[in-house]
This record gives structure tokens, C-alpha cells and sequence, in this order.
């Protein structure tokens, strides 16, 4: 099963904590609140500097889309993340704080709930890029579109903002699934999911 989800699909909605706005692309299970997902993908637009949500049970992959960069501290964590389209794996657990290196940043984060989901961000540009099989892959145009190749369908457009969830049917092998940027500069972030 897949399915585009554009931003008209997207919900915005308030941070865990209060202090901001998020964009959920999707979670599962569909329709999930922030205390019962077992996995959740989500644009964060931060315009302050202030703490993380803190999500307990919770592993976090937060990577930079926009901005000039964020500081991680606190927990252990002293992170600078200045370069676009990087992962930086943290857990929820922690105490983190954020401070803007030069203004507002926009992140993506794909969140797993320890002992019920496991899974990593691919990043792909410039060349193509075969996606791992798992039960989950939502591959989302961070900047330009790519092209999703995918067995029994004619190649599928993800435009700049979209994604395209491609879901496994309870055991069933995973198709393989290929991701192709159109144009030099577009980049493809794919959380790669499996339910433990």
C-alpha cells in the first residue's frame, strides 16, 4: 500500500510543551495523539530558543531542513547543527535545550517509541538510492522532488513538501523501493521504519 500525503494532508498542530507549532506529516497508528504513537514524522518550525518537548520512551532523529543552525545542550548533548539534511539521533528522555545559531531553523524529526518501533533517516541527493525494506518508508521531499520508483506502479512524484508512505502489509516482504532526485539539488529524506 502507498499514498502521497501533500501538505493539505499535513496537520498543524501545537508542541508537545507548548512552546511551538509542528506540522505531523503522518503516525501510526493513524490517528495516534502524542502519548500513544508508535512511530510519528514531523516538520518543527523553531523560532526561539527554549527547551525540547520531552518525550519519555521516546528515540528522536532530528534533521536540519532550514536555517542557520541549532544548539543541542544539556543531557550529555553539546551539538551544533549548522549542516542542512544531517541526522542527530537523541532520546526523548533527555533534558535538551535548543538555542538559534542566527534566527529560526525548521527541522524534520522522526520519532520511535522504544520497544514498539526501530528506525533510522536515509538521506538522498544527487544520485540515486535504493531504500532499505521495512514494514514503513515515508520518503519526503526536503527540497525539489524526487521520483519513487516502486515494483507495479509507473514511477511516482514526490513534489518539495509531499511525501510518499509506502506501507508492508503485516507479513508481508517489503517491495524494493528506489528513490531518484530530479534536479541537482533536490534532497530526499526517508525514515526507514520497522515495529519491534
Amino acid at each position: 500500500m502507498h499514498r502521497i500525503l501533500t501538505p493539505a494532508d499535513h496537520r498543524r498542530m501545537p508542541w508537545k510543551n507548548g512552546s511551538g507549532v509542528t506540522t505531523q506529516i503522518a503516525t501510526y497508528p493513524t490517528g495516534a495523539d502524542l502519548d500513544s504513537f508508535d512511530w510519528r514524522v514531523s516538520i518543527a518550525d523553531v523560532a526561539t530558543d527554549g527547551p525540547f518537548s520531552r518525550f519519555p520512551g521516546v528515540d528522536r532523529i532530528l534533521v536540519l531542513l532550514a536555517g542557520a543552525g541549532i544548539r543541542l545542550s544539556g543531557a550529555g548533548h553539546d551539538a551544533d547543527l549548522r549542516t542542512p539534511h544531517e541526522p542527530y539521533g537523541f532520546s526523548g528522555d533527555d533534558a535538551v535545550e535548543g538555542s538559534l545559531v542566527a534566527g529560526p531553523v525548521r527541522d524534520f524529526n522522526l520519532m520511535l517509541r522504544r520497544r514498539r518501533a526501530r528506525g533510522s533517516v536515509t538521506v538522498v541527493r544527487a544520485a540515486a538510492g535504493r531504500v532499505p525494506a521495512a514494514r514503513f518508508r515515508l520518503s519526503y521531499a526536503a527540497a525539489g522532488a524526487h521520483e519513487c520508483l516502486y515494483p507495479g506502479h509507473a514511477p511516482l512524484i514526490v513534489t518539495e513538501g509531499a511525501a510518499l508512505l509506502v506501507e508492508a502489509a503485516e507479513g508481508e516482504a517489503a517491495a524494493a523501493l528506489a528513490v531518484n532526485p530530479v534536479g541537482a539539488d533536490a534532497v530526499a529524506l526517508i525514515a526507514v521504519i520497522d515495529l519491534a
